[in-house]
C-alpha cells in the first residue's frame, strides 16, 4: 500500500520562489544580453536595426524625425531622464534619505546598484566599441560608443532599484504594482527616447535594458541575502 505523495501548497512554496525569482531574472536577462551582443558583433542584426531608425524619419529627409516638432522635444526632454546627472542626483538625494531613516541597507542597496551600473556600463562600451549610428543625423550630442545604450542601462538600474525600494515599504498591493509600473514605463520611455533621437542602435537599448535589470536584481539579492546570513547568525548567537 502507498500512501498519497501530499501537495505543496501555495503557501509553502512562496518562500523557495522569492529566492529563485531573482537568480531566474538574472540568469534570463543575461542570456539574452549575450546573444544579442553575438549577434551584434556579428553584423546579424543590422538589417534590422538599419529599418527600425529609418522608420522613425522623414523617407525625404533623414534629419527629421517623423511626428509633430512637439514629439521630438518631449523625446529631447525625456532623455535627460536617463543622463549621468540626473540620475547621479537622484540616487545622492536618495541615499542621503535612505540614510537619515537609518535605513543602511537600503541605501547601500542603491549605491551599489546605481554607482557599480555606472562602471559597468562604461566598461561594457569599452569592450564593444559599437560605432553610433550613422544613418540619420543625430537629435543630440553623444561622444562615447554605442553598445549597450547607458542610458537605458543606467536607467533600468536606478528607476528599478527605486521603485523596488518603495514598492517594499508600501504595503498594498495596488500602491506596489504602481510603484513599479512608473519605474518600469520610465526605463521604456529613455531607451524608446535613444531610438528616435538617432544616437542609439535599437539593439543598443534592448542590450541597456537586460544588462540594467539583470544588474539591479542582482545588487537587490546580494544585499538582502546578506542581511538574511546576518540576521541568521545572529539567532544562533541567542
Amino acid at each position: 500500500m502507498t500512501l498519497p505523495i501530499p501537495r505543496p501548497t501555495r503557501a509553502a512554496l512562496m518562500p523557495y520562489i522569492r529566492r529563485l525569482w531573482p537568480v531566474a531574472a538574472v540568469a534570463g536577462a543575461i542570456y539574452v544580453f549575450i546573444g544579442l551582443a553575438d549577434e551584434v558583433m556579428e553584423g546579424e542584426t543590422e538589417a534590422l536595426d538599419r529599418w527600425l531608425l529609418s522608420s522613425l524619419r522623414n523617407p525625404a529627409d533623414p534629419a527629421d524625425p517623423i511626428g509633430p516638432r512637439w514629439l521630438e522635444t518631449g523625446f529631447a526632454d525625456l532623455t535627460a531622464l536617463g543622463s549621468t546627472t540626473v540620475l547621479g542626483l537622484m540616487t545622492l538625494i536618495v541615499i542621503g534619505y535612505l540614510l537619515m531613516r537609518r535605513q543602511r541597507a537600503a541605501a547601500l542597496t542603491v549605491a551599489l546598484s546605481v554607482i557599480g551600473g555606472m562602471v559597468l556600463s562604461f566598461g561594457l562600451k569599452l569592450l564593444f566599441e559599437r560605432p553610433r549610428p550613422d544613418l540619420v543625423a543625430h537629435l543630440v550630442d553623444v561622444q562615447t560608443a554605442s553598445f549597450p545604450s547607458a542610458h537605458a542601462m543606467l536607467s533600468a538600474t536606478t528607476y528599478l532599484t527605486l521603485g523596488t525600494l518603495l514598492a517594499a515599504f508600501e504595503s498594498r498591493r495596488r500602491l506596489k504594482i504602481y510603484v513599479l509600473g512608473v519605474a518600469i514605463a520610465l526605463t521604456i520611455a529613455v531607451g524608446l527616447s535613444r531610438i528616435y533621437l538617432g544616437v542609439h542602435w535599437p539593439t543598443d537599448v534592448v542590450a541597456g535594458w537586460c544588462a540594467g535589470a539583470a544588474w539591479a536584481v542582482a545588487c537587490g539579492y546580494a544585499v538582502s541575502f546578506g542581511r538574511g546570513r546576518k540576521r541568521a547568525r545572529g539567532a544562533l548567537r541567542e
